[in-house]
């Protein structure tokens, strides 16, 4: 350290002379307060870091999340998309075997025999079953225009109102959604005047 003479015309500096050991903890204290002070910034470095892998993994979990609800939507769209074309390929088939049924009735009646026509209904109803086509049985119920689709009505005052008389075509369910309302006839307790 120099330091400047008080005398009035001295030209001299005088200078003051440092141990070692006084160098020594000089240089300890500076360390120290450079430790702290690194010390606090690791802190704040740890802080930071930690808060952004919080926020990462936060991301993380939303992302995740999303893929699987994107996951689950496609698959029910997958599973939708296949049942509608069962069920339109199952119309399509139970359009033939109404047609197969009415000819066994036609037979029957002529008295004739029908056992071929048998084997081939037998085939088509555990074809039915197979792909989970279940038959509505609505006689006697009560119409529902979700299950029944109501064609004729009868005047029939024994009867409560919009009872189901007749069956006309079959309807069927399959995979919990009516994929042919069957063809009814209903009663009304008097006609409109």
């Amino acid at each position: 350290m120099f330091e400047l003479s008080n005398e009035n015309n001295s030209d001299e500096i005088s200078v003051e002379v440092i141990s070692e050991e006084d160098k020594n903890k000089i240089n300890e204290s500076i360390e120290d307060i450079d430790n702290r002070n690194s010390l606090e910034e690791f802190k704040i470095l740890l802080e930071k870091e930690k808060e952004k892998s919080q926020d990462l993994e936060n991301k993380l979990k939303h992302v995740l999340a999303d893929f699987q609800n994107l996951n689950k939507k496609k698959q029910t769209e997958v599973e939708n998309s296949v049942n509608t074309r069962l069920a339109q390929f199952m119309i399509e088939f139970l359009k033939i075997y109404d047609d197969f049924v009415r000819a066994k009735e036609v037979l029957s009646n002529n008295e004739q025999n029908t056992k071929g026509l048998d084997y081939i209904l037998n085939n088509m109803n555990s074809l039915l079953e197979k792909n989970d086509v279940i038959p509505m049985d609505a006689l006697g119920e009560i119409f529902d225009p979700n299950l029944h689709e109501a064609i004729s009505i009868i005047i029939d005052p024994k009867l409560d109102e919009n009872t189901i008389t007749k069956e006309i075509r079959k309807g069927y369910i399959s995979h919990n959604r009516v994929i042919r309302p069957t063809l009814v006839e209903i009663s009304k307790k008097q006609g409109d005047n």
